[in-house]
């Protein structure tokens, strides 16, 4: 059974289990979890925790499954915890897990929680994870993407005691803290509570949270993609501009933008040629939100406009790699800019 991160508590007051199963890439989000089961499983007697961190092909799975057989002299009930960071457990993980998670359903001294990243559509369905689903809850850890995050942050202020001007006002502010603090939900977690420490409860002014956030925003190049076909010409220049103050390799942010260029022009030529839509985005491996976008703008783009991206995005690689055109900017990211911006507002126009 698996429910996503924001419903896990009311999930545990409906139902306790002796297995627990957290997965995503969201430190936070991940870590909030982690300590709210945690917290139940102490309130139920399970006092003693280990802590195994799988590392290597050559790791002892054998200490994992004694740990859940052997008592404690000073506590009936324990609770052992399985990290697996690369989610890739191995075979002899994988028979360890289905092991562990059989035993734990048989045992009331017993709670274990394993800890994973995202994990991909195949490893979802591995006899392993089935296993773990089957025997017990699954607990999905979603990143919150930038569209979600002003509520997200207004959520957080609420459960503090504080809350945003009503109206325009206060939708101003909660985009201003999602731009300063997007991609760094540890980093907006700080900024949050630093609000609690710098005002008392009750409404923030814009003028407030200007002067007490600080820009702890971190980009993501394929979020960049993103947005340039969501048409938000704002947030991809600050976005490149970002990228550029990280440190971030021009060529990363290249590869992002020009893979996302040639899929629209295969897709596009597919169609031309008679091939249904659905069938030529599942072709060139577009699917889920990226697959949306797809359909949203590919009405509004000709297969010339498209070819002469895709020569753009050639040139421009050039450029990245220390080439020159005369007809494009010496400097990578100035070049970068041009192109993410032709294809941003073509995207954005009705």
């Amino acid at each position: 059974m698996g429910v996503s991160a924001s419903a896990l508590n009311a999930q545990l007051q409906r139902a306790w289990r002796a297995l627990y199963t957290v997965h995503g890439d969201e430190p936070l989000l991940q870590q909030e979890a982690l300590d709210t089961i945690r917290a139940a499983a102490r309130a139920r007697g399970h006092t003693e925790r280990q802590v195994f961190t799988v590392a290597g092909a050559h790791f002892d799975w054998s200490a994992v499954l004694q740990a859940g057989q052997s008592m404690s002299l000073f506590a009936e009930r324990q609770l052992v915890e399985v990290r697996i960071p690369s989610g890739k457990p191995g075979k002899d993980g994988a028979a360890a897990l289905q092991r562990l998670a059989e035993s734990v359903a048989q045992s009331d001294a017993l709670v274990a929680i394993v800890v994973l990243p995202r994990l991909d559509t195949a490893t979802l369905k591995s006899a392993w994870f089935v296993a773990l689903d089957t025997h017990g809850l699954t607990v999905r850890v979603d990143p919150v993407e930038r569209a979600q995050l002003p509520a997200w942050i207004a959520q957080r202020l609420q459960a503090q005691g504080q809350q945003v001007e009503p109206g325009e006002a206060g939708q101003r502010t909660l985009a201003f803290m999602a731009d300063r603090v997007e991609g760094n939900l540890l980093a907006a977690h700080q900024e949050i509570q630093k609000l609690a420490l710098l005002h008392p409860p009750g409404v923030l002014r814009f003028e407030q949270v200007e002067s007490a956030v600080l820009d702890v925003a971190r980009y993501d190049p394929f979020k960049l993609a993103e947005a340039v076909l969501d048409g938000q010409g704002l947030r991809v220049q600050r976005m490149l501009d970002g990228l550029q103050a990280e440190g971030t390799a021009p060529v990363l942010v290249h590869w992002a933008l020009a893979e996302d260029i040639r899929a629209l022009w295969r897709v596009k030529a597919a169609v031309a040629q008679g091939r249904p839509l659905p069938l030529a985005l599942r072709e060139q491996r577009v699917w889920g939100a990226r697959e949306k976008r797809f359909e949203r703008v590919l009405p509004r783009l000709s297969l010339p406009r498209l070819a002469q991206w895709v020569q753009q995005a050639h040139t421009v690689d050039g450029i990245v790699k220390g080439l020159r055109d005369p007809r494009w900017p010496g400097d990578a990211w100035q070049a970068l800019h041009r192109l993410a911006m032709n294809v941003c507002r073509a995207c954005a126009a009705r």
